[in-house]
């Protein structure tokens, strides 16, 4: 994935079998996801916050239709740019390594901090994840405690154990014989 720096911005609303998803995207790349939510107005009003500017498009099918296969528990490949304003060497480290666990699967924080060079940046790798803008692009929900616990995530820890449950039944199903 390639991460771009701050650009003028425009968002997409959308409806999922989980809720109501927004997307803020710039001319160069996907800026920030906003999670599941019961209903639009709380997309809307988490948009205004975060991007006052942006105005709305109906042109985000590609990065909607990924997002909708996803949560209908579909297996996705999200190849898509991110513009992230004012990211870190250490945020990317981190997402970079995040995208590298495999669907269905999850890793510690203390392996991501490994992964990047830096076992003792446990707390850090959290802290980083904590700001990912674009969850389920850069999949978080699949970063654990080293005990197994659900820990910190954007859109709440049931929201996490969903995701992380989904994707295992996902990939059991895709392990099965077809006879």
């Amino acid at each position: 994935m390639r991460y771009l720096q701050k650009s003028n911005a425009e968002y997409s609303l959308f409806n999922t079998s989980w809720g109501w998803v927004g997307v803020i995207i710039s001319e160069r790349g996907i800026r920030r996801i906003i999670l599941p939510q019961s209903n639009s107005d709380i997309i809307y009003e988490i948009i205004r916050n975060e991007s006052p500017l942006a105005t709305f498009t109906s042109h985000a099918s590609d990065i909607t239709q990924k997002i909708t296969a996803y949560l209908s528990g579909q297996k996705v490949k999200f190849n898509n740019t991110l513009d992230y304003p004012n990211i870190t060497q250490f945020q990317n480290d981190v997402y970079q390594t995040t995208c590298s666990i495999p669907y269905g699967e999850t890793r510690s924080y203390s392996w991501v901090a490994k992964e990047i060079g830096n076992i003792r940046a446990t707390r850090a790798v959290g802290q980083a994840l904590a700001h990912n803008p674009t969850p389920i692009i850069v999949p978080c929900h699949r970063v654990i405690s080293l005990s197994g616990n659900l820990q910190g995530f954007r859109g709440g820890i049931d929201m996490k154990k969903r995701l992380i449950l989904m994707e295992k039944s996902v990939a059991r199903r895709k392990l099965q014989p077809d006879c």
